[in-house]
C-alpha cells in the first residue's frame, strides 16, 4: 500500500508514455511530451502543484515539453549533469536524492545504455520504493535501442544497457513497478511489448537483459535493430537547445487554387482521412497518411525535413489533431490546411479527383494464377514496403522489397508495369500506393493483413 499515485499520460501515436507522480498535493512529471496542456489539465483535475519536472535522457523520438513545463509552472527541472544543454536546469547525478515532500522523493540512478548519460528515477514513498521511471533503460520485456547515437556506439551502449538493467533489478524489490517512457510502439525500443504494466519481478522472468549473459544480450540486441525514423536526427539537438512553448493555433486555410498549385509544385499535400476514404475518392496528387494510424512517424520519416506540408482533413478537429502530432516531432507549423471533402478541394472539377484500386491477398493469388477479378488489372510487380526485419522473417515469393521510408527516393527502382503494393496491415501500403500514383504509376493497394497471404495460398519464403 502506498500513499503516492502515478498517472500515465499516453502518446500512443509515438509509442511513448509520460508520467505524473503525486502525493495528493505536489507532483513530479517525468519525460513530458511537447504538448504540455495535457499535463497541466491533469494536474488541475487532481488539484496538485507541479514542483519538479524530470528527464531521463535527451530524447531522440520527440521534442520534449520539459523545459516549457518547468518554466511555466516554476518547477525545478532535473536533467543529467553530463548532458550538455543550452538552458538552466538542476543537474543530477547518480546517487542524488530529491525530496518533493515529506512523503515523496526521487533517487537518481545512472543507467547508461540508451544514451551515455541516461538516468532513471526511483520513486520512494513513506514505506520505501514504489517503482522506477526507466525512460529508455529497462522496458517491458526489452530495453531501449542502443544505436541512436551512431552505429559506432551501439555495441558499447548495449553492454552498458545490460549492466544498467541488472543494477535496477538489484536495487529494487520484485514488487516495484516499472514505468518506462518507450516500448509501446516507439522506434526507441529494441523490440515491442503488449504488456500494459510490469514489475521488477516480472522483468526478472521476461526480460532478456535480466535473463541473458552480457555477450548473448549484446548480440541479440544488435541483431534485432532495424532502421529508425530520419527525423530522429533532429530531436536530440532540439532537446539539448531547449524547446519553447508549442504553438497549436490554426494554420492558414488553402483554397482549391492554392491546393492545386502546391500539388503542381510537388509539395507534400497530405490526406488525413482513412485509407478507405482516400481509396474511394481523393484529390489527385495527394498522399495518404491517415490519422487513424501512426501518421506522424511515417510522414515525419519520409517528407524532406523542413519541406512545406499541407494537411487535408474532413474536419477542423482532424487537422488540429494532426497538427498536434506533428508538433511533437518538431514539425511545428504546417504550411496550410483545408477541411471538407475532395469535391470541395477540387472546386467541383471531377478531372482533379482520383480513386485508388484496392484488393485482398486472395485477389492477388487469383491474379497471379491468371484469373484476376474483373475489376482488377494483372500483376506486373508485387512491392513489399515492410521494414527490413519483417522482410527477413519471411515474404511472398517473387516480391520486390523497398521499405516504405526509402520509397520517395527509390521510386525509379520500382520495375515497370502495374504495381500491387502490400505491407503488414494496409496502412503503409496506402502511403506507398499514393506516392506511386502521384508519380504516374498504375497501382493496386492490397488493403489486407499479411497473414492472409499464406491463407490465400501464396508461397511464403524465408528472408535473405
Amino acid at each position: 500500500m502506498t500513499d503516492l499515485s502515478v498517472e500515465v499520460v499516453q502518446t500512443s501515436s509515438l509509442g511513448d508514455r509520460s508520467y505524473l507522480a503525486h502525493d495528493g498535493q505536489v507532483a513530479v512529471v517525468i519525460d513530458p511530451q511537447r504538448d504540455i496542456d495535457r499535463i497541466l489539465a491533469l494536474a488541475g483535475q487532481l488539484a496538485v502543484r507541479i514542483t519538479h519536472v524530470a528527464e531521463t535522457h535527451l530524447h531522440n523520438d520527440y521534442v520534449s515539453g520539459g523545459l516549457a513545463l518547468a518554466q511555466l509552472t516554476g518547477a525545478t527541472y532535473l536533467v543529467a549533469a553530463d548532458d550538455h544543454v543550452g538552458f538552466e536546469r538542476r543537474p543530477v547525478t547518480d546517487g542524488d536524492e530529491i525530496a518533493m515532500s515529506a512523503r515523496m522523493r526521487l533517487r537518481v540512478v545512472a543507467t547508461p545504455g540508451h544514451t551515455f548519460h541516461h538516468v532513471s528515477y526511483i520513486l520512494d514513498g513513506s514505506d520505501g520504493p514504489v517503482g522506477v521511471f526507466t525512460g529508455g533503460s529497462l522496458l517491458f520485456g526489452t530495453t531501449g535501442r542502443t544505436d541512436l547515437l551512431g552505429k559506432q556506439h551501439a555495441h558499447t551502449l548495449a553492454g552498458y544497457q545490460h549492466a544498467s538493467a541488472r543494477r535496477l533489478a538489484d536495487l529494487l524489490p520484485d514488487g516495484a513497478q516499472v514505468w518506462p517512457t518507450h516500448g509501446f510502439g516507439s522506434f526507441c525500443s529494441a523490440t515491442q511489448s503488449d504488456a500494459p504494466e510490469s514489475t521488477i519481478g516480472r522483468e526478472r522472468t521476461a526480460n532478456p537483459a535480466l535473463r541473458l549473459e552480457t555477450d548473448d544480450f549484446v548480440q541479440q540486441t544488435l541483431a534485432g535493430l532495424d532502421a529508425y525514423p530520419a527525423y530522429y536526427a533532429h530531436m536530440g539537438a532540439r532537446n539539448a537547445a531547449g524547446a519553447d512553448l508549442i504553438d497549436l493555433t490554426p494554420v492558414a486555410v488553402a483554397d482549391p487554387a492554392e491546393l492545386a498549385q502546391r500539388i503542381t509544385d510537388g509539395e507534400w499535400v497530405v490526406d488525413l482521412r482513412s485509407r478507405k476514404a482516400f481509396a474511394h475518392r481523393h484529390l489527385t496528387g495527394t498522399l495518404s497518411f491517415g490519422l487513424d494510424g501512426p501518421m506522424s512517424t511515417w510522414l515525419g520519416w519520409m517528407a524532406p525535413w523542413g519541406a512545406p506540408i499541407t494537411l487535408l482533413g474532413d474536419s477542423e478537429r482532424q487537422v488540429a489533431d494532426a497538427q498536434r502530432e506533428l508538433a511533437r516531432i518538431g514539425i511545428d507549423r504546417p504550411a496550410a490546411a483545408a477541411t471538407g471533402s475532395p469535391e470541395q478541394w477540387a472546386d467541383g472539377d471531377e478531372t482533379r479527383l482520383a480513386e485508388l484500386t484496392t484488393a485482398t491477398f486472395a485477389d492477388l493469388a487469383a491474379a497471379r494464377a491468371g484469373s484476376p477479378p474483373h475489376r482488377l488489372p494483372g500483376v506486373d510487380v508485387l512491392l513489399d514496403v515492410r521494414m527490413t526485419n519483417e522482410w527477413r522473417t519471411d515474404h511472398i515469393d517473387g516480391a520486390v522489397h523497398i521499405p516504405l521510408p526509402d520509397l520517395p527516393h527509390r521510386l525509379n527502382e520500382v520495375p515497370a508495369g502495374t504495381v500491387w503494393v502490400h505491407c503488414g496491415s494496409g496502412y503503409r501500403a496506402a502511403a506507398a500506393t499514393s506516392l506511386l500514383q502521384r508519380a504516374g504509376r498504375q497501382v493496386v493497394h492490397i488493403d489486407d493483413a499479411y497473414p492472409a497471404a499464406a491463407d490465400a495460398g501464396l508461397l511464403i519464403v524465408p528472408g535473405n
